[in-house]
């Protein structure tokens, strides 16, 4: 999803936004042909908790590099606290 609600603000910039947002939601539906099923799949061994906790790591994950080498953002500590706060996450959903 980062590409769909991001990559426009660098690739459609001169664009109308309506051209930018149609472009979106046609990759945004893309991706969620894959996400719909694998939450239907993932929800039958994981409560709807530890799906959310584990859908913000991976969004995080693919996320900081999409931002650093993609969108030529800065490196930026509050990357590391945001992962450290969604270990916090994980260890407090997953655990028994």
């Amino acid at each position: 999803m980062s590409f769909a609600w991001y990559a426009h603000l660098k690739n459609l910039s001169q664009k109308p936004w309506i051209i930018a947002a149609l472009i979106s939601w046609g990759v945004a539906l893309f991706e969620y042909l894959f996400q719909v099923p694998a939450n239907r799949l993932g929800f039958t061994v994981m409560s709807l908790g530890q799906l959310k906790v584990l859908q913000e790591v991976i969004t995080l994950a693919v996320f900081v590099p999409f931002a650093v080498f993609y969108m030529q953002q800065p490196i930026k500590l509050d990357f590391l606290w945001a992962g450290f706060c969604l270990m916090g996450a994980v260890y407090f959903m997953f655990r028994n």
